[in-house]
């Protein structure tokens, strides 16, 4: 196997491996929580909106920070590194679920979200640097299928493990993912770049926002791309966040069930991304994402008033998440093209504080919603109905009309 080749497999295993293990603590504590003595107040729809909290807020805090990294370090080395501090804070996880404590528990998605996403833009820069920019809507597809994969086998381990609940397998499976996570990111070999040297700190977070947003400025449709992107995420978190409770209220599912369900949207988001990344050229990334946005908006019109057996509803559900891949690779791979050598680590980092802003902003809206119409999954589908009919008038009377496809 020539030496790229392995980049790019250790970099797929090792983003595969942390997603996993992200998620897979995210859904046991939704899952096996349920069975623990928690406060009344306590509802799971609240346990589902603060642990996927957990998980945004440090891109919104932290984002600046990673970008800089990325740029006065070496990006395998980072990845490495926080892959080491990741097993520590998996063994207090394991301590966690061993006496029960959800709000320890909830606390430690917070600290595995701050090295998810310290090491973030480091992730995404080895891209370019496998790829050499030969590859990059290849790099970009291949490594979102192999985190929906981590979603969707994490989504299916949790819900299973809490239905046979062992403690020996949480922490085997803790440990045993976490560790084989290293040795992928350990494993990655690249050639080294000159990093630029700091003589000073840059201006903090405002001029964070500000550069960067005039860099995307200054790029054909990247601000298009970036809010995008974000709005894909989005969608993909009312959805997953949303599946639970529609599958529990409309279908009286099991968690098991409930996991075979998002397992079929990971199937589907998967399938989409690795086949988005293989198919769509540059000169059709607009045409991709507004066609994928028109269909997702139509199935959701479908779930909303189409009254669908679950039959039904899982396979509306799938095509949803297949055309998510095809709205998510493109935006991504824009991105990934524009030459500005060094401070692509900052505007991966700029992405990753507006994609999770946003994630954040309608993870709120799902608490609310859910608090206010007593865990109507019906209303959550309509906001995400409005999102992804955003994009597609967006497209329609903006972009189209003014004749910029690519």
């Amino acid at each position: 196997m020539r030496q790229k080749s392995k980049n790019w497999f250790f970099l797929f295993l090792g983003n595969f491996l942390g997603v996993f293990n992200d998620n897979f603590l995210k859904h046991a504590i939704v899952f096996v929580s349920m069975s623990w003595a928690l406060p009344r107040w306590l509802t799971t729809s609240q346990i589902i909106a603060a642990v996927s909290a957990s998980l945004l807020i440090p891109y919104l805090l932290f984002s600046p920070l990673a970008g800089q990294l990325t740029k006065k370090y070496d990006n395998q080395k980072l990845f490495t590194l926080f892959k080491v501090l990741e097993i520590p804070v998996l063994l207090l996880a394991a301590l966690a679920f061993y006496y029960q404590w959800i709000f320890f528990a909830i606390f430690l998605v917070l600290i595995m979200g701050i090295l998810t996403c310290l090491y973030s833009p480091a992730k995404y820069s080895l891209i370019r640097e496998i790829s050499k920019s030969e590859e990059n809507a290849f790099g970009s597809g291949m490594l979102e299928a192999m985190a929906f994969l981590g979603i969707l086998l994490a989504t299916i381990a949790a819900s299973f493990l809490s239905d046979h609940y062992q403690f020996k397998i949480l922490i085997f499976t803790f440990l045993g993912v976490g560790i084989l996570g290293l040795i992928s990111a350990y494993s990655i070999k690249v050639d080294k770049i000159n990093k630029e040297e700091k003589k000073r700190s840059q201006n903090g977070f405002i001029a964070f926002i500000k550069n960067n947003w005039e860099v995307a400025k200054n790029h054909r449709l990247i601000r298009q791309a970036i809010i995008g992107y974000a709005i894909f995420w989005s969608i993909a978190g009312l959805l997953q966040m949303n599946l639970i409770i529609h599958s529990k209220n409309v279908f009286n599912c099991s968690n098991s069930m409930i996991g075979i369900i998002m397992g079929i949207a990971a199937i589907g988001i998967i399938i989409g991304c690795s086949l988005a990344a293989r198919i769509i050229k540059k000169k059709f990334y607009i045409i991709s994402i507004f066609s994928s946005t028109l269909l997702i908006s139509l199935l959701l019109i479908a779930i909303i008033y189409g009254n669908l057996n679950i039959s039904l509803f899982s396979t509306a559900i799938f095509f949803i998440a297949f055309a998510g891949g095809f709205f998510q690779v493109p935006c991504l791979a824009m991105i990934q093209n524009i030459n500005i050598g060094n401070k692509l680590g900052d505007i991966m980092a700029f992405l990753n504080f507006i994609t999770f802003l946003f994630i954040l902003i309608f993870t709120l809206l799902f608490s609310i919603i859910t608090k206010l119409s007593d865990d109507n999954s019906f209303a959550v589908f309509a906001l995400m109905l409005i999102l992804s009919l955003g994009v597609v008038f967006y497209i329609l009377f903006y972009l189209f009309r003014r004749k910029i496809y690519s």
